[in-house]
């Protein structure tokens, strides 16, 4: 009866109450016991919890047992298992999160407002050659070899580093910084695409061919400058204008500014049916541009264009020298229906040359389109068929994504760079050219291309004959994640 009172004054609680309520916040299943806990029973379950969870120092034995002060016991065990578990969630909120899957590998802060994202690009090419590639070796070669670093610090700055292991030495393909203002406004700063060729702004893992088209000799590639872009209207309209270096139809820019003069390039795209579902959503046209001074002799200022088959067929002499105003501009577009896609691009560029006091302005243009269709059903699309819908697994149908395509283009060179500013014996007039190509999915990182390059020239060979057609097959693995 002592005992009794006591607990009756230390709350006004029955004991039976409060026996339940230990059992149940000690987690004691009813049916794992035949009776009641005890009270010495409890007492010794919460030495215990509070020996594993450190709530205290647990009380020997049950002399001097008092409900009251196991009510009080269990309570600032109650709570350090509160805090214990805020602690863990508040550890979870600032733990970064990794991510792993087919597009690479991501550590991004708790956040969000820092990330680093890992990916890569890997392309190993066969090409066989069985005409009018003089010098040209059939060989296998690996084409790229890229990882990437890219990602954001922060709120307002992104960055990507694009090295190319490819080749007899190591060179940077991508460097720079973009300064995320809104999606309306940011500032790219450092090495990138210059944005006047449609083509040339296709990532190379997304061709449809194994190599560009003829009217990518007349787009510069990349640049080092800046340049401000955006996109407005819910991303039906994209513009680029940015200030560079300089770089020469086709190639990249030198390392500096070899000439102390600047480029500056423009481009302004619409998507107007972007966010419409309807049968032409995928429609996307443009202009792009570009106009500046160049001064200079050799290959950091004239071109020289190639075949898709990677061999020369146009070159300046040696003696000759950019001399004034350089001028491109692009009309450009595209149509991406379900499986069907077209991609088409004209170019124009202008150069002022000078040789032995002769001056001349002259104007070499190109043209090409891309049909594409996908055999399987998956939608085509200006990235490339991105994820088959039945992925490549032997033995349980699935055979991945199988893709045709179809490319023509031409290239005239302007008249009047024969014969003072180019040797006819040389190089040719102007070339047309046509490839037939199959590119095989087997999942989203791995693709397999197949194409039949021909090319016909005008002019290009001694006295004035057409150079022999160039005929070759090319293939591509291609790992993308």
């Amino acid at each position: 009866m002592q005992r009794h009172n006591r607990v009756q004054g230390a709350g006004g609680r029955s004991p039976l109450w409060l026996t339940g309520a230990l059992a149940c916040a000690l987690a004691v299943p009813a049916a794992a016991q035949q009776q009641a806990p005890t009270l010495e029973e409890l007492a010794r379950r919460l030495a215990q919890l509070e020996q594993r969870y450190g709530a205290g120092t647990a009380a020997e034995g049950a002399e001097g047992l008092d409900l009251a002060a196991l009510d009080q016991r269990l309570r600032a065990l109650e709570r350090n298992l509160e805090l214990q578990e805020e602690a863990r969630q508040a550890k979870e909120k600032e733990a970064a999160v990794v991510t792993v899957n087919n597009r690479g590998a991501s550590l991004k802060s708790s956040n969000g407002d820092y990330e680093v994202r890992i990916r890569g690009l890997l392309q190993g090419d066969g090409r066989f050659f069985s005409s009018g590639a003089p010098g040209a070796n059939d060989t296998f070669l690996l084409r790229t070899a890229r990882p990437t670093i890219e990602g954001t610090l922060g709120k307002w700055i992104g960055y990507r580093l694009t090295p190319e292991f490819a080749g007899d030495s190591a060179s940077i393909v991508d460097a720079y910084a973009d300064l995320k203002f809104s999606p309306a406004a940011s500032v790219r700063v450092g090495k990138f695409t210059s944005p006047v060729g449609l083509e040339r702004l296709q990532s190379s893992a997304s061709l449809s061919a194994v190599e560009r088209g003829i009217a990518s000799e007349l787009a510069p590639n990349r640049d080092i400058g800046v340049q401000l872009q955006g996109e407005l209207a819910k991303g039906t309209v994209s513009y680029a204008l940015g200030v560079f270096n300089g770089a020469v139809d086709g190639r990249d820019a030198a390392t500096t500014n070899p000439d102390d003069e600047f480029e500056y390039a423009a481009r302004l795209f619409f998507e107007p049916f972007r966010n419409d579902p309807g049968f032409w959503s995928g429609l996307g046209f443009g202009i792009g541009g570009s106009v500046g001074d160049v001064s200079g002799s050799g290959n950091n200022f004239l071109p020289r264009y190639r075949t898709p088959g990677q061999q020369q067929f146009f070159g300046y002499r040696g003696t000759v020298a950019a001399d004034g105003r350089r001028t491109r501009w692009s009309p450009q577009g595209y149509f991406y229906r379900n499986r069907f896609g077209l991609l088409a691009e004209y170019i124009r560029s202008s150069q002022e040359v000078a040789v032995a006091g002769t001056r001349a302005e002259l104007d070499h243009d190109a043209w090409q389109a891309t049909l594409s269709w996908v055999l399987t059903g998956e939608d085509a699309s200006y990235r490339g068929v991105a994820r088959p819908s039945s992925p490549f697994n032997p033995g349980k149908g699935g055979w991945g994504a199988w893709e045709l395509v179809g490319r023509y283009g031409e290239l005239d060179v302007d008249d009047g760079a024969f014969p003072l500013f180019a040797d006819p014996a040389v190089s040719a007039r102007g070339a047309q050219t046509w490839t037939l190509g199959v590119n095989w999915y087997l999942n989203s990182n791995l693709k397999l291309v197949a194409n039949y390059l021909q090319t016909r020239f005008d002019g290009g060979a001694a006295g004035g004959a057409d150079r022999r057609d160039e005929k070759a097959v090319f293939t591509r693995l291609q790992v993308a994640f």
